[in-house]
């Protein structure tokens, strides 16, 4: 008998792994990463293509973006799938396209020359990206929260305009507005984390400045938020923000947006000192070059096995995927996609027949703030408060890869959300906060801002002709001087 902790694991396939077919899996999400553990028992190689070095654990990220949590808890080094699946290899680069009848995958290394590689079976996991909807000015002044790097950057600049709001305390009235656009989950639970903040650290952390300078609002075309959630549930987070003091814009889309600003559709101007945009992901143009079947959203067609219609030995999973009754772009259906998947291309390897893909319903979740979180969990019900919380944290954390990432996220959130205002200490996770760029920029913009000393439009005229709006625009949020 061979004692676990005695024998040395395999770090490299059998000797015959050489001829062995080749699997090509594009991107290290959600999709990607089970479908490499569940190619850990067949005999394939595996190459792992992803620009970036980590998995992103991206239903935490706006607990990042918010300083609560580090950057690590929530990624995990890609490499180190292959303690349990030693016939993974792992390669950084960017995927320039891919040749269906050459099966080879194009691949920018930053090298020389663009690197081909051949494939046997192809998995695409690569997912979405975020998409503005072609809204004037998003691109330029709304901040995505897709990416690990997207949520350092929130959080920086959040924290570089605290500062520079700090020390105009004494010489303007002027509030930070932070407007997230989009009401769905993520968006309800980044405006529910810099509620929380205002509420049980501001006023802690920076003393001298009035809590209710700390303005958040939420904008959604639709008439509820998270309508992935039962009726119930959506009025139930719309309460819970509104009780944080979040102001909550309702059936309205956003028309365009600036520097300190977003024009709604009905050209109502709202102050934004910083605009998150939660508004929704679309995918890569890129990808309709490759020259696979898409739905109306760009989405790559796929059958029952999840194999990309009209092109053998070619699957798709996770964002990128869609059968013919689409899945929502979450991280559940994108683990059991890419699962699939795997077990799909294994199963062709090993001569068997493959199974269809059957997805199974495990609950949605989200959390609004501290200790107010809503769960629909199938057979359990609904769940909220505080024990919707508590199931939240017990499920996210046990669905991240990696013990440590498991254990650090944990401990944190616990260390955030428990005690009491009295007990706790805040211990904000900052980083790179230059409020002195900060204060340069919000100068320099000067002739673009709409609000704030020195702005240089003053009245609704001014905010239409910026924003080529045609008639008058009510402004909302003004300065008080």
């Amino acid at each position: 008998m061979v004692l676990p902790f005695l024998s040395r694991r395999p770090t490299v396939p059998a000797k015959d792994g050489a001829s062995w077919p080749h699997v090509i899996i594009l991107g290290g999400g959600f999709a990607g990463a089970h479908a490499v553990s569940a190619l850990r028992d067949a005999r394939v190689r595996v190459t792992l293509i992803d620009r970036n070095v980590y998995k992103t654990f991206q239903p935490l990220l706006y607990q990042v973006a918010t300083a609560g949590l580090n950057p690590g808890d929530v990624t995990m080094f890609l490499r180190g799938l292959s303690l349990k699946v030693p016939n993974m290899r792992y390669r950084q680069g960017e995927v320039e396209g891919v040749d269906p009848e050459r099966k080879v995958v194009r691949l920018d290394e930053g090298q020389k020359g663009i690197q081909e590689l051949p494939y046997d079976y192809l998995l695409i996991a690569n997912g979405a990206t975020t998409t503005y909807f072609g809204t004037p000015g998003a691109e330029e002044h709304a901040m995505p929260m897709y990416t690990r790097s997207q949520a350092l950057r929130i959080r920086d600049r959040i924290f570089s305009e605290l500062e520079r709001s700090s020390r105009e305390v004494g010489t303007s009235h002027d509030k930070l507005h932070v407007c997230i656009v989009g009401g769905g989950p993520t968006g309800v639970e980044i405006a529910g984390a810099l509620a929380d903040f205002r509420m049980q650290e501001l006023d802690i952390l920076y003393p001298e400045m009035d809590p209710g300078t700390l303005q958040v609002t939420v904008v959604q075309r639709g008439q509820e938020l998270i309508k992935e959630f039962m009726p119930k549930f959506r009025h139930y987070a719309a309460d819970e923000l509104r009780d944080r003091g979040v102001v909550l814009r309702l059936g309205h889309g956003v028309k365009a947006v600036g520097y300190d600003h977003v024009v709604l559709d009905d050209d109502t101007v709202l102050e934004s000192d910083i605009t998150i945009w939660a508004a929704g992901v679309g995918i890569p143009e890129s990808v309709s070059d490759w020259g696979f079947p898409q739905d109306r959203r760009g989405r790559i067609a796929v059958d029952d096995y999840l194999q990309v219609k009209g092109f053998p030995g070619v699957y798709a999973a996770g964002d990128i995927a869609a059968q013919d009754d689409p899945l929502p772009q979450l991280a559940q259906p994108a683990i059991q996609m890419g699962r699939a998947a795997a077990k799909a291309i294994a199963a062709e390897v090993a001569g068997k027949p493959r199974k269809k893909f059957s997805y199974t319903d495990l609950g949605t979740m989200a959390t609004i703030g501290r200790h107010a979180a809503i769960a629909e969990v199938p057979v359990l019900g609904g769940l909220s408060g505080a024990l919707g919380w508590a199931a939240w944290l017990g499920v996210h954390v046990t669905k991240m890869i990696g013990h440590r990432n498991q254990r650090a996220v944990a401990m944190n959130l616990v260390s955030l959300y428990g005690g009491t205002r009295a007990t706790h200490q805040p211990n904000p996770v900052v980083g790179e906060v230059d409020s002195l760029r900060a204060a340069r920029i919000f100068e320099e913009q000067a002739a673009h801002r709409l609000f704030g000393d020195g702005a240089g439009a003053s009245g609704p005229a001014d905010v239409a002709a910026a924003e080529h709006a045609e008639g008058g625009a009510e402004v909302v949020g003004a300065v008080e001087h």
